[in-house]
Order: C-alpha cells, then structure tokens, then sequence
C-alpha cells in the first residue's frame, strides 16, 4: 500500500501523485527553463540571418498550462502502475498510532485504520518559511510557482539556494524583472568557485542581487493577479534597512523535513530533533527494526549537506596534510554561441585528479549548456575508474562542450591563463 497526501500549501496549492520531482521539482523547472532558452534563441536568431518584425512576447498561462497538462500525464502514468502492480494506493495522511499501526486520514476527515509488518519512510521535504509577519500569507514557494495561474511580474527571489538561483534565472529568461535576496553567499555547500561564476552570469543576464539582506516584514499594498507586496529588509552586517515593492515574493531558503507530524514518536523512532532528520544505518533501518527511512529525510543521506561535508574534508586535507589532489581546469566557448555573439569565457569545465590513484579522477565541474546531459556520461566513467589519461587518450566529439574533458592541459596550481581567443 502506498500512502499519498500533500497537505496544501499556505497558499492552498497541492497536487497529484509522484512527489517533488514530478510536480513542483526537477519537471516543470526544467521545462520553464527550458521556455527561457527557447526565448534567448530568439534573440540568437536573428544573428543566424532570422528576420522577423513582429513584437514577440511571453504567455504565461499557456506556459503553465502545458506543463501542468504533462504533469498530470506524469501522475496518471504513476496511478496505472501502482495499479498494475496490485499496490493499494489511499490519497491520505498516514500517522502512527501504536506499533505495527497507523491512522490515514483523507481530505474529507475520514479515518481509517491499517496494520503492517514493515514500513517505509518517504515522506520528502517542504519549503522553509522565514517566520516574519506577512511571510505564508503573502509569500509564494517553488510549490506554488510551477502552477500558479497568472504571471509573476516583478520578482523578488529570497535565497541563495540552486532552487532560488534556477527559479530567478528563468524568471529572468522569460522577460521579467528579478531581484535576488542573498543572506550570505550563493549556493552553500558548493564549489564557491563555480557558485561565484553561476552569479556573475546570472548579473550579466539582467539578474539583480540584494547581497547582506534579509527580509523582516512583507505588507500587501495591492490584492490582484499579481498584487503589490512591499518587502522590509535589514542588513546582516550593520544596522541598514531597505525598502522594495514587488509583485511576487518567491521563499527559497531551504526545506525541511516532513517527520515531526506523523506519531514516530509513539512507537520510538528517532530523528534528529533539529534538523527532523531520521538516523539510519546501511540497510535504511530506523532505530526501530521494522520502520525504513529513504530519501531525503534520511540523515546524512545525499541531498547538500554530503556535499558540504566532503569540501570541509578536503579543505583539511589540504591545509594540513600533503596535497593528494591535482586540479585542471579551462574556460570554453560554445560552437553555438560564436556566431550569436554570447559572451566568450565564461563557461567553465575542471576536473579533480588523486594523484597518489593514477590521476583518478575524483570531481568533476562543468559550467555551460547542457550541463546535465554532458555530467550523466562522465559520471558513468567516474564509476568506471575513470582516469586522467583515460580522458586523454579520449578522441573528442566535435564539435562539442564535452569535448573539452579529452584537451585538458593546465593545472590550476601553474597559475597559467586559461581564457579562449578563438572558438
């Protein structure tokens, strides 16, 4: 049986079957960047010898509409197979009540009662709210974006997370004006050199940053489709205070985890009361046998924090024992960006080598178009004992952005330049 309840968000958006990913994650964010890029090959368009007069311009609905019309393909798609496999699945909110038994409420209130010998945990995270006056009355999280029905307008992004920084930029791509309230740096946990890159292209690109601030209190001046919120911020340096009017204030300050209202207490598993994490061992065990935790409220599970943990073992390595770790890195310009004029230098590609392993390679950075497709191939070789000389002996696919994985040349330790003049 599959136990399946979002409770609304505060600004009562919910939705169907299959999780974060699915429905308010990794899918429609990348399909709303996906509507970004289409609306900057426009622009590179017309420097490909495109010629058109008419004014061109976004429509958000029809946007949302579409993705939403997937979405629901997605969930129904989840729905048929749960039900091919004979798995029972109840739209409601599971809790236990004693060993071996939980309590499932549907929206209507009506409980039911269902015994198992074994449990899994997978219950994901929800967005953090800041806890300032106006903040779940007024605010919007990526919960409520991917469907909201009517364009954002003037945007004010709170946070440094990939989640704020993807959501702004966008937002940006499809012509709206984007502010980003950063509290401290961008993209914790992450390599603060590649993070720091992610920004200046983004400020390149028309994204506005609020470095040092942080939002104290959110008043609604205007109700409407968008409205009017007027954000109050302080610095987190000094005493300064600021001032903004924006039509949307999207949070993206982090998530929590969804543990601490479903009765673990009663029958004796424990979480991590500060972070509502669940401890467990190699096998996913909770502290109680016969009740499994996975994903991301699983602790020290992947998520961010592993990420933030091994740098700070690194950085220790390499601060007080002997280097074990060699860096090559270039800067690469994108065939498809020369003609259209895109900025040269500022993608970014850097692999991380253990010398003391043939040269394994250990990490690997890029920064560029098709980001993603370029890691899954690569994180494959990873796998595989993949080695510095195995990439050089690689003959290279062009012309492409990955290709610059088999020419790697020069060591970040050489100080030697490693800016482009040709393509």
């Amino acid at each position: 049986m599959v136990l399946d309840f979002v409770v609304p968000s505060p600004q009562g958006t919910s939705w169907g079957l299959g999780g974060t990913c699915v429905n308010v994650g990794c899918i429609p964010k990348k399909l709303m960047h996906q509507a970004a890029l289409l609306g900057q090959a426009l622009c590179d368009s017309r420097k490909f010898g495109w010629e058109y007069n008419q004014q061109v311009k976004h429509n958000w609905e029809t946007m949302t509409k579409a993705i939403q019309n997937h979405i629901s393909s997605l969930n129904w798609g989840y729905r048929l197979s749960l039900r091919e496999k004979a798995v029972a699945y109840v739209n409601s909110y599971g809790e236990f009540v004693e060993h071996h038994k939980i309590k499932a409420t549907n929206k209507k209130g009506q409980e039911t009662y269902y015994t198992a010998a074994q449990f899994v945990i997978a219950t994901g995270e929800r967005p953090r709210y800041l806890g300032i006056q106006g903040d779940k009355e007024y605010c919007i999280t990526s919960d409520d974006l991917f469907s909201l029905p009517y364009c954002p307008g003037k945007t004010l992004v709170v946070g440094a997370s990939y989640v704020a920084l993807e959501c702004a930029g966008f937002l940006a791509g499809l012509g709206l004006d984007v502010t980003v309230m950063v509290r401290s740096i961008l993209l914790r946990g992450f390599d603060q050199e590649m993070a720091e890159k992610v920004g200046s292209y983004m400020e390149q690109h028309g994204v506005k940053f609020l470095r040092k601030f942080i939002p104290v209190m959110i008043q609604q001046l205007e109700k409407g489709s968008p409205g009017k919120l007027k954000v109050l911020a302080k610095s987190t340096e000094g005493t300064e205070t600021i001032e903004g009017v924006y039509n949307t204030v999207l949070l993206a300050i982090g998530r929590d985890s969804c543990t601490r209202k479903m009765g673990l207490e009663k029958i004796g598993v424990k979480i991590n009361e500060k972070s509502g994490k669940i401890p467990v061992n190699d096998v996913e065990q909770t502290s109680v046998p016969y009740v499994y935790a996975v994903g991301d409220i699983s602790e020290g599970k992947p998520e961010l924090t592993p990420v933030a943990i091994q740098s700070g073992k690194l950085l220790a390595r390499r601060l007080f024992g002997a280097s074990l770790e060699k860096i090559y890195h270039t800067l690469f310009w994108p065939l498809e960006w020369t003609v259209a004029g895109r900025e040269n230098n500022t993608c970014y590609a850097k692999i991380i080598c253990n010398k003391l392993d043939h040269d394994r390679v250990i990490g690997f950075h890029i920064l560029g178009p098709n980001a993603g497709e370029v890691t899954q191939g690569f994180a494959a070789a990873m796998k595989c004992g993949l080695t510095k000389q195995l990439l050089d002996d690689t003959i290279g696919i062009h012309p492409t952005c990955g290709e610059v994985f088999t020419t790697l040349e020069i060591t970040k330790s050489s100080g030697l330049d490693i800016t482009q003049k040709g393509c």
